[in-house]
């Protein structure tokens, strides 16, 4: 088989990349270890950055978008004995954010190269990239028994954490920095009507927050142990345990219900860099990982993809490699600046297991002073919304 560019995973990412090089004329293949239907049925984030909402209008995937999802003007913070303070990202950038989730975008996605007749090959077994420092590069696979190569120009590597494409970089070449928290996230789903703001809470019991994804669908989480087991959290010990973190009128006000869904995530943040070698580019969670405190994950990803699709639409078109060769150091300075927000939110509302009395202390000043400051304010918006491409 040939192509011009061979996209490893059928995530956001990977299909996003897709569908962007297919509406300029450059050919891709799409290859995705799991089936579809496990690929939709993964439960992620769901906030849009204001740059996310505008590319995804701009390619042609906004309209179910703009019909489902939920503008808001930031997100709320509700701490302990203080008054409440807002994010606000409309007063401070004049641009709101959307709650639209994952899931939704993925099926957008699918169905948008399903009616262009993209090639999206599922249940690939083994993806190897091969000669990726040649200028001859290509892609195997397995498929029912039966191997198969896959010419190409340029190898995309949007796989996730545990995929092949990273592992392919020389050690040598390869920095990985990482840093892991002392907790988890237990989340739920369940059809309520979400509270009316995104809202993080922070309290002497620890963290929780209130998400949406649709006027009939809501997540919510609370923060615990790292190795709890999901079995020890029924849907009433789930709901005590969240409305008791929430603030009286914010509580009182929650539709509570059966959970249809239920998981804890381990909190991490992890960077590698370079995201290029030879003709292979990383993109989304195969470079990066940030704890979801930030609603930064899936907007990386999109920024990866707007910078990736514009070097190789240039590479593929015109010959002209520039954008390739500073590709990693352009997308590497937004991910360290989301990574470096999503560390710093995930820090102040979070209870420590070894919290002393000096740092829950250092953390309400901190919480005090955004409060006090509008350039404090102002500053957390303007990452909070997404920093321009």
């Amino acid at each position: 088989m040939r192509t011009q560019v061979a996209i490893i995973g059928a995530g956001p990412a990977g299909l996003l990349l897709s569908h962007i090089l297919d509406r300029n004329g450059i050919d891709s293949i799409v290859l995705e270890r799991q089936t579809r239907a496990h690929v939709l049925e993964r439960i992620r984030a769901g906030v849009l950055e204001a740059g996310t909402i505008a590319l995804l209008r701009e390619v042609g995937l906004g309209e179910r978008m703009d019909r489902e999802g939920r503008l808001h003007d930031g997100s709320a913070i509700a701490w302990e004995d203080r008054p409440r303070f807002m994010i606000d990202t409309r007063k401070y950038t004049g641009k709101p954010m959307m709650a639209y989730g994952q899931t939704a975008i993925t099926e957008d996605l699918f169905a948008a190269r399903d009616a262009a007749g993209g090639k999206i090959i599922d249940e690939a077994a083994d993806v190897q990239p091969h000669e990726l420092t040649s200028g001859r590069p290509y892609v195997t696979y397995e498929k029912r028994g039966t191997r198969v190569r896959i010419d190409c120009d340029y190898v995309a590597g949007c796989d996730g954490y545990h995929g092949v494409s990273r592992t392919v970089i020389p050690a040598d070449l390869l920095k990985t920095y990482e840093k892991s928290y002392p907790f988890g996230w237990l989340g739920i789903m369940s059809q309520t009507p979400p509270y009316p703001d995104i809202c993080y809470c922070h309290h002497s019991r620890g963290f929780a927050l209130a998400s949406q994804r649709s006027p009939m669908l809501s997540r919510y989480y609370v923060q615990c142990d790292l190795h709890d087991k999901i079995e020890n959290w029924p849907d009433d010990r789930f709901w005590e345990e969240f409305l008791a973190r929430c603030p009286k009128d914010m509580a009182d006000s929650i539709v509570t219900g059966p959970s249809i869904e239920k998981s804890i995530a381990p909190l991490r943040s992890f960077v590698a860099e370079p995201m290029r070698y030879g003709a292979l580019f990383l993109a989304g969670d195969a470079a990066h990982i940030v704890p979801p405190t930030g609603a930064k994950g899936l907007n990386l990803a999109v920024s990866d993809v707007f910078y990736l699709s514009r070097a190789l639409i240039e590479a593929c078109r015109k010959g002209n490699t520039a954008y390739l060769d500073v590709y990693s150091d352009t997308a590497l300075r937004r991910v360290w600046g989301a990574a470096r927000m999503s560390w710093w939110l995930t820090m102040l509302l979070h209870r420590f297991p070894d919290d002393t009395p000096f740092e829950r202390k250092m953390r309400l000043n901190e919480f005090d002073y955004l409060h006090a400051s509008e350039r404090a304010a102002a500053s957390l918006a303007e990452q909070y919304v997404g920093l321009p491409y």
